[in-house]
């Protein structure tokens, strides 16, 4: 029999905010976290926007000598995984080591890194090139350092799967508490790839968009008026943790992790299944791993990522798995206030989900001004709604076809 499984601490790092309750509220407002880009020069980009965490400072989440000893992307991790213990009230000095793990997902991992170093390798030579390169860009950096420095001795491993990387981190944290192979886990994932070569890459490849002149207006997912995602970065960490676990020790509770479902479009390595049949069969999969009719889901924050095929793909997706419930059952994409965060925005969205469920509200699509005919279900536009929502459904979409689908609902 599968153990239950629980929401108790919750961490993040956005363009918009870096605690959960300033998010929370910046969500329900509408506002943007996309902007010029600071944290590169972008004289010489097509795009010069973004949602870097600008002026971002881990303070006394890492001490200041290993700063410089870790990529951004795991400073971001070490930060929220901080925010989201203490939030979960869990001291791990009373916890057996070995029955608290983590699992984080990651994209591409230590692309500052990379970049920097190839830098002074090819201008200053090897003999420069500094010894905590390795270290520093490997994607299991971000969970291998936060079960360092809270003495997580169970299960422990990188996901990479592009943008579902971070529901499929939470899958496989899911799936160690259900199965007895551990009690508490930190999980999610993280991303920091608003780079100079990050920002070329998906500029040259057109997956971005061009509205450099007006930014906060840039992610518009589901308007027929998109044209492409908008980079991102950020973070977010939840505290998966067994239900027993949670409540023995007076716990607050989030909400309840049901189900998680995965696939592969297994056909082109970038564009989505034009009929979103592998995004449908993830959907699917969650709904039966939860046991769920899709009647039952109230809200679904859509993997809507502003970009022409994309969104158009989930829709067709939505309405392939749930019939006549696609009409009734809302759904918004919070990446027009943050962006895309590949790896990481899954995580972020996972928060929103079940803070969704917690508060009962449900965020809203900003941006969605001139409706696509293709893409005509309810999404929420522009202003949140109050509606109690016992159950919601993440998904996440990826580069190689990778689908992700976890379900939440109220704790009952």
């Amino acid at each position: 029999m599968k153990r239950r499984v629980v929401v108790t601490g919750l961490g993040c790092v956005t363009p918009l905010a870096c605690e959960v309750d300033l998010l929370w509220q910046s969500i329900l407002e509408g506002k943007s976290g996309i902007h010029p880009l600071t944290v590169i020069d972008t004289t010489r980009h097509k795009v010069r926007f973004g949602g870097d965490v600008a002026n971002f400072d881990p303070g006394s989440t890492v001490e200041a000598k290993d700063v410089k000893r870790l990529d951004r992307f795991t400073l971001f991790a070490m930060y929220a995984g901080f925010h989201a213990v203490r939030d979960s009230g869990l001291d791990f000095s009373k916890e057996d080591p070995y029955r608290c793990g983590a699992i984080l997902g990651s994209g591409i991992g230590g692309l500052n890194e990379i970049e920097e170093q190839m830098f002074k390798m090819f201008s200053k030579g090897p003999d420069r090139v500094s010894p905590f390169t390795i270290p520093k860009m490997m994607l299991n950096a971000a969970g291998g350092n936060l079960a360092i420095q809270y003495g997580l001795k169970g299960p422990n491993f990188a996901v990479a799967t592009a943008c579902a990387s971070s529901n499929n981190a939470m899958g496989d944290a899911l799936k160690a508490i259900q199965y007895d192979e551990a009690d508490v886990m930190l999980t999610g994932g993280t991303e920091a790839a608003i780079t100079a070569m990050g920002v070329a890459g998906f500029a040259n490849m057109k997956a971005l968009s061009t509205r450099n002149e007006a930014p906060e207006k840039a992610s518009r997912p589901f308007d027929s008026d998109r044209d492409g995602f908008v980079l991102s970065e950020g973070c977010g960490v939840l505290i998966f943790e067994e239900y027993e676990h949670a409540k023995k020790r007076g716990a607050r509770i989030y909400g309840e992790i049901l189900g998680y479902g995965g696939s592969c479009d297994a056909g082109h390595i970038t564009a989505p299944d034009e009929q979103g049949r592998g995004a449908s069969r993830a959907m699917l999969n969650a709904l039966r791993d939860a046991s769920l009719d899709p009647g039952e889901i109230d809200y679904i924050n859509a993997h809507g990522t502003s970009t022409p095929l994309g969104d158009k793909a989930e829709t067709v997706a939505v309405k392939t798995i749930f019939g006549e419930a696609a009409r009734t059952v809302a759904l918004s994409s919070t990446k027009g206030h943050l962006g895309h965060a590949l790896g990481a925005s899954g995580s972020i969205e996972m928060i929103l989900t079940v803070l969704s469920c917690y508060h009962s509200v449900i965020p809203p699509t900003i941006n969605l001004e001139t409706p696509d005919p293709n893409c005509d279900l309810d999404y929420t536009p522009n202003h949140p709604r109050q509606m109690d929502v016992k159950i919601a459904m993440n998904n996440s979409f990826g580069f190689g076809g990778h689908n992700a689908t976890v379900i939440c609902g109220k704790l009952q």
